[in-house]
């Protein structure tokens, strides 16, 4: 029942070229920033990520997409990321934009067992449509586009919409960082770092998670725990530096007022 590794490098020894990812984190909130750290030393590339964005440049996973690891991403949000912009328009990175609660629920599905489901979002536009660019050519000209999805009319609450069918996600290894976590991979997330971090666990088929506190098993308040241990593989205790170390995407501070 001890999950413990002891390292990162150790935790993702066993991702290969070419498995899919899936990343905790909003913005550079609560992301696995060790672990992906680990895989970028790990030298592995043709990676497909499940996140809601790509970190910033040389932050998160904007460091393996700046090494060229990345081969397609599946986010809802590209901004604050000029080397993704970059990559994408040029042809480098497919990218797959997706509706950032629609991803949140693929997620969930894929870890439950559910194949696929229906949602009102994107009804009527290119996300159920198709069309939308994947991947253009250095040219700029668009060489894959999303396909058509499957659409039907429902009748809830007396109104008559259409809804998209979504596929749900299961990714090979699903990598998050927890507040605090305990050697069964029962983990606890602090605040707003509850984001895509429960997600995540939940749709890898392999989860490691780094914990900023490790506990011993019984020290969690059972009715406190986010992910419990069963979607949980492995577990890295962070060190009080890396625990320390979370920068922030964009500080804004307003001007001291002179005292009186």
């Amino acid at each position: 029942m001890d999950k413990v590794v002891g390292s990162a490098a150790e935790a993702v020894a066993d991702i290969e070229s070419g498995a899919s990812l899936a990343v905790g984190g909003f913005g550079l909130c609560g992301i696995p920033a060790v672990l992906i750290d680990a895989v970028l030393a790990s030298g592995v590339d043709d990676l497909e990520a499940f996140s809601n964005n790509a970190g910033v440049d040389d932050v998160g996973l904007g460091r393996l997409l700046g090494a060229g690891r990345l081969r397609r991403m599946v986010a809802s949000y590209v901004g604050e990321n000029k080397e993704f912009a970059r990559q994408y328009l040029s042809g480098e990175l497919e990218v797959e934009l997706t509706p950032q609660g629609t991803l949140a629920e693929r997620m969930r599905a894929g870890g439950s067992g559910i194949p696929a489901f229906f949602t009102a979002t994107g009804g009527g536009t290119q996300v159920a449509e198709g069309g939308l660019p994947w991947r253009y050519d250095s040219d700029g000209n668009v060489v894959l586009s999303s396909p058509p999805k499957e659409t039907r009319t429902f009748t809830v609450d007396g109104v008559e919409r259409e809804y998209v069918l979504e596929e749900g996600i299961a990714a090979d290894f699903g990598l998050v960082r927890a507040w605090k976590g305990d050697r069964h991979g029962n983990l606890v997330y602090r605040a707003s770092a509850r984001n895509f971090n429960p997600l995540a666990a939940m749709c890898g088929r392999v989860t490691i998670a780094e914990v900023e506190h490790l506990v011993e098993p019984g020290e969690l308040d059972p009715d406190s725990i986010h992910t419990p241990g069963v979607y949980v593989q492995r577990v890295v205790a962070l060190t009080p530096e890396q625990a320390a170390d979370k920068p922030i995407e964009k500080r804004t501070v307003r001007k001291r007022e002179e005292s009186k």
